[in-house]
């Protein structure tokens, strides 16, 4: 079921579209669109911060119902818009929700007998590495290449298959994470905190997962239809 696209359109205030799913409020500094739009629809909000409304909706989709399959009509109407999206997405990781979340757990592992301190320290570095790892490669090899496509500039030593079949998942570790603080730390140590870092974890746990379906399901098929057009035309 495509249900934002069933649901609301670009005349749908974007107030009411934001208020029925909040995790649509994650996305919204990720294409520069501020909160205060009052009653504005989607396509005025959309246009004021130059985007693509219809691509603005693609994304909702993709946020609301993980079942979505974009169509070969949505994928045409991406633009570069998405590379700057998955760039601010990549900030947020980084430079907000992982020092957030270190931050509580440098406190809780303080308080920890040491097996378990030196558990959920290893792990949480080895997710971060991972996550900065995958990040980085998206943006030094991946993201070049794209643009190379768009400015005609590309040469064929890259392409998206390699991408495709290297794309892996970078939440496991989180999950592991997870249960350590839920199942096995002892009930007293900073209970509250832990219950708020969890909640944390989960968020970036849900928001990633949507994250890796931008890109599957969007940045895939988009360049897909770039390498087509650009080397059909070689």
């Amino acid at each position: 079921m495509n249900y934002y696209k069933e649901t609301f359109s670009e005349n749908t205030k974007m107030a009411e579209l934001v208020i029925s799913n909040p995790k649509l409020m994650l996305t919204l500094s990720r294409f520069g669109i501020e909160l205060g739009f009052g009653d504005h629809n989607v396509k005025e909000v959309c246009e004021k911060a130059n985007v693509s409304p219809s691509f603005f909706l693609l994304i909702c989709n993709l946020y609301s119902n993980p079942n979505f399959i974009p169509s070969q009509d949505d994928i045409k109407s991406v633009d570069t818009k998405i590379l700057s999206y998955l760039l601010e997405s990549h900030k947020y990781y980084l430079k907000e929700k992982l020092p957030h979340i270190e931050s509580h757990l440098e406190k809780i592992i303080e308080a920890c007998p040491e097996k378990f301190a030196n558990t959920i320290n290893r792990f949480y570095k080895e997710y971060k590495n991972e996550v900065t790892s995958h990040f980085k490669y998206e943006e030094q090899i991946v993201f070049p290449y794209i643009y190379s496509l768009l400015d005609n500039s590309s040469e064929k030593s890259f392409s998206i298959k390699e991408f495709k079949s290297n794309h892996t998942n970078i939440d496991d570790k989180l999950n592991d994470l997870m249960n350590i603080l839920i199942k096995y730390l002892p009930a007293d140590i900073y209970p509250k905190e832990r219950i708020e870092i969890s909640l944390d974890i989960m968020e970036v746990f849900s928001d990633l997962k949507c994250h890796t379906l931008v890109e599957e399901r969007v940045l895939v098929p988009f360049v897909e239809l770039l390498e087509r057009q650009r080397y059909e035309n070689k």
